[in-house]
């Protein structure tokens, strides 16, 4: 499945007006992309980054996320999960004018107005039930016709009920004006995101792209909401964050994996961006971790 033609899920209306997903890890599915549809994303398994427009976050099992039409969007393992797994996302999708349409035939559908709005910035539901979210989507997945709008309907009441919405992407996207503009940046992001300890220059990129660097940038900064070399760092903050939480390894020698080439430069990002120094991230991180496995226990 190539990323340089961008992927439109189509469901057809004419039998269903969702769509249910679930796949494993490592996947083709598991790539930079888009759609016209909402896409209501639960993590079952492993942890990494979530990539939402401009957003670049952690995830673990049990996170929730909502992310309306046109925003990009991916959830990268970190490469410190080695292993295969069987079942690592559920989601399901959907498209805005069937929401529209039930609105409009019964007016209480508006109180759903205000998330799918927030929704084209992408959500994540912080703290909401990962044993109640997965129970919602199997429902949906085990059921046909009218017992499975009505469990994606009880799912949708339990979502928006949720406190704790966390909105993600600072820039909203509307629908691409050039999909083959968007394409080409979807390419790149995948590429940095597979490879970013590597060294990958503006140049390189561009070249990926098939753009000039002028373009490239201006380019890529309208379409992800980042700079090129911010993005590249925060990806490869990213990565360092998993590391110090997984492996032993020195600071100074997870630096240097991760595709920084000065110490100096990877603490300044690091304290930029975290708000602490990656020996305070690695205790706080691993505090955080052990509090997590005990309540799941």
């Amino acid at each position: 499945m190539s990323i340089i033609t961008p992927e439109i899920e189509y469901v057809d209306r004419s039998t269903e007006s969702i769509r249910y997903l679930e796949h494993g890890w490592p996947s083709d599915l598991c790539r930079w992309h888009s759609h016209r549809e909402f896409e209501l994303h639960l993590i079952v398994d492993t942890r990494g980054k979530a990539f939402v427009g401009d957003y670049i976050g952690e995830f673990g099992p049990g996170s929730l996320f909502l992310t309306g039409p046109y925003l990009p969007h991916n959830w990268v393992t970190d490469q410190v999960f080695s292993r295969e797994v069987a079942v690592r996302d559920m989601l399901v999708q959907f498209d805005e004018e069937s929401i529209a349409r039930m609105t409009e035939a019964f007016p209480e559908f508006e109180e759903l107005r205000a998330m799918f709005d927030l929704a084209g910035s992408g959500i994540e539901f912080h703290g909401f039930d990962p044993v109640l979210a997965e129970r919602s989507l199997a429902a949906i997945r085990d059921n046909a016709g009218l017992d499975r709008i009505m469990a994606f309907m009880q799912l949708l009441v339990d979502i928006n009920k949720h406190a704790e919405k966390r909105q993600l992407s600072v820039v909203a996207v509307t629908q691409p004006e050039d999909s083959n503009k968007h394409s080409r940046i979807a390419l790149v992001v995948d590429h940095i995101t597979r490879n970013s300890s590597n060294d990958i220059s503006l140049e390189s990129a561009a070249e990926l792209a098939c753009m000039s660097p002028a373009a490239f940038s201006r380019n890529f900064h309208k379409i992800t909401g980042n700079r090129f070399l911010e993005f590249l760092n925060r990806v490869r903050i990213g990565q360092a964050c998993s590391m110090l939480y997984a492996t032993d390894h020195p600071v100074s020698m997870i630096c240097y994996e991760v595709g920084f080439q000065n110490l100096a430069n990877f603490n300044r990002n690091f304290q930029k961006m975290k708000s602490m120094t990656p020996t305070a991230y690695r205790a706080l991180a691993r505090v955080e971790l052990v509090k997590k496995e005990a309540s799941s226990s």
